[in-house]
């Protein structure tokens, strides 16, 4: 197994710039996630790793080799697409077997197949081939061809024969866009699993968070062709390094609050209620750099913005819709000219048993917030120190 690593790669398509020098490097057997909107480049990225698009400037290495001007078919590295990409005509057993075969025949001779080692060779093929169909609970489904599978089935045929080639690099984009939520669950398991277990340095594609924090050993957050943050799941949720990763990761997202210090030193905002002191709150801003109207960004998660009395609420707002999830309520709020989001547990959903239309008051926790520089976005404090 091999690390990999990019050093200043540009992509365009003509005056479009889809990736703008991309330094990264992927470590030896790490699985490592890159996720971001539509749009931002994270599946080209795959596709240069690849060598199915050509690199406008930049170098990829797989280990002390540059590959970037390297065929596909000798990079040793495997990919899992969105589409199936599955020989209609072959069985699910030929599909897995296909690429394990080609590499034994590119080593032999046309007669090698009839000799005590092509035996050999058949049957190590055949034992890998039943292995990794019976990881991927597709055992039963090995005489049938693609045509006679659902979305789901093909798109984990397609997922085991790249894992059968044991290839130097695994690639993979959004392989389980088409599954149903609960084999979508199972799946994620399951490749993280045997990732684990093969050692192979992974470079995963999502578009989900839930994919992204659960399967990732790092995170690599991509908008509009740059990388924003490259961290474990952990770090980029607790610790985002601006305001777009705040906002991307987390389902439902942070909340912002657009906040002014007037010149009495209280926060004036929308929504807000309460008079509260810039100084009373635990947050280690660098003011002067803030401007001059003392403005910056509020942020708070929705787990952490929780229903109280009007005499001790931090901010009012309009139920804009209630969604009873049955371990959680999501409430939306609805103020002048923006939304907040809240989650509660069931049983304080219960409790309240908002309406919509309702007015309702809301506080934050003081030890939990955000705060983001108004026009970079930069993080300028978020609540966990660096020993935490």
């Amino acid at each position: 197994m091999a690390p990999v690593r990019l050093c200043g790669v540009t992509k365009k398509f003509g005056q479009n710039v889809v990736l703008r020098e991309i330094d990264l490097e992927v470590r030896d057997r790490e699985f490592l996630v890159l996720v971001g909107p539509s749009g931002c480049g994270k599946s080209t990225l795959l596709r240069l790793i690849a060598g199915l698009e050509e690199v406008s400037d930049g170098s990829i290495y797989l280990g002390d080799r540059q590959i970037n001007h390297l065929p596909p078919k000798v990079r040793d590295i495997a990919m899992v697409f969105q589409s199936y990409a599955l020989y209609p005509h072959m069985t699910v057993y030929n599909n897995i077997a296909f690429g394990l075969r080609r590499q034994r025949s590119q080593n032999s001779s046309p007669l090698a197949w009839l000799t005590t080692t092509g035996k050999k060779q058949r049957a190590e093929i055949d034992q890998r081939v039943q292995q990794v169909a019976e990881s991927l609970l597709i055992s039963h489904l090995l005489t049938r061809k693609p045509k006679e599978l659902s979305g789901g089935q093909k798109q984990r045929v397609a997922l085991g024969r790249a894992i059968a080639r044991n290839p130097q690099v695994f690639l993979m984009d959004e392989p389980l866009s088409n599954l149903d939520a609960q084999l979508r669950s199972d799946t994620r398991s399951q490749i993280v699993q045997l990732q684990k277990q093969l050692q192979v340095t992974t470079i995963y594609v999502t578009h989900d968070q839930v994919e992204a924090m659960t399967m990732g050993d790092r995170i690599v957050v991509l908008n509009k062709g740059d990388i924003q943050q490259v961290d474990t799941p952990l770090n980029i949720y607790r610790k985002p390094a601006n305001q777009f990763v705040a906002g991307f990761m987390g389902s439902p997202p942070m909340n912002f609050l657009p906040i002014n210090v007037n010149g009495d030193g209280f926060l004036q905002g929308e929504g807000l209620i309460q008079a509260i002191a810039i100084n009373e709150l635990p947050l280690e801003l660098p003011l002067r750099e803030i401007g001059s109207d003392l403005s910056f960004i509020l942020g708070f998660r929705p787990e952490d913005l929780q229903p109280a009395t009007s005499a001790d609420a931090h901010l009012e707002g309009t139920v804009e819709l209630v969604e009873a999830l049955g371990s959680e309520t999501i409430v939306l709020l609805k103020l002048q000219n923006s939304e907040l989001r809240a989650r509660v547990s069931a049983d304080i959903g219960l409790e309240h048993h908002w309406q919509i239309g309702d007015r309702s008051f809301w506080r934050f926790d003081l030890n939990k917030l955000y705060a983001f520089d108004s026009e970079s976005g930069v993080t300028l404090h978020h609540p966990y120190s660096a020993s935490r």
